[in-house]
Order: structure tokens, then sequence, then C-alpha cells
């Protein structure tokens, strides 16, 4: 059975947390929580919220075990773009845009039994 989390709006572009969520992908709940404490980023301490959800909905509603848990799938959008200005030389406004992401990851314990 497979259960997920989603974080939308993430304060954090999609190509920068990509790179973190590459190292966790495919692997069990300890090595994941293990790399993720040990990267220093800030995607990482949002992914490892959105890895802690999950791994939280499978035991507490579907009474999964943790240890058998393992990351099926993970992934992240791009979000609503912020646009802001900032203020060039010569009269000239320059746009900064803060991009967000929605961040997704899927634990299963690799029994078959449907899907939510």
């Amino acid at each position: 059975m497979e259960t997920y989390a989603i974080h939308k709006s993430a304060m954090v572009a999609p190509r920068k947390a990509r790179m973190t969520l590459d190292l966790i992908r495919g692997k069990d709940i300890q090595a994941a929580r293990a790399i993720l404490a040990t990267t220093n980023t800030k995607s990482s301490r949002l992914i490892s919220k959105v890895l802690e959800s999950a791994i939280a909905n499978a035991t507490n509603n579907f009474k999964m075990d943790e240890d058998a848990l393992f990351i099926s799938e993970c992934f992240i959008n791009p979000g609503p773009v912020l646009k802001r200005i900032k203020f060039a030389s010569r009269g000239n406004v320059d746009r900064r845009d803060k991009r967000t992401s929605h961040i997704t990851v899927k634990v299963s314990d690799g029994v078959e039994g449907g899907s939510i």
C-alpha cells in the first residue's frame, strides 16, 4: 500500500530542491532520514518534514510497519512564481522571480492493496 504527503508552495526553487530529492529517491526510510539530516540545505529540511508526514500518514492511518517502508516515488513540481522588483541603475527596474515548489513524497511497504 502507498501513502503520500504534499507540501505546496514551499519557498525553495524547484531546480535547487531536485538536487536534494535525487539523493533519497528509492531509498528506505532510515537511509533517507540519515541523508537528509546530514545534507545542509534549506530543501533538505523541507523534504524531511514532508517525509515525516508521509511516514506518519502510513503508520497512523493505515497501520503500516515503519521499518518496512521505503520511498516509492518522490517529485517536485513548480509552484506559483512570486514576481518582485529591484531597482537598477539609470532608472531601470529588474524583475526578480521568487520560485516556489510543490514537494510530494510517496512511501510504500511493498504490499499490494491499492493506493489512495
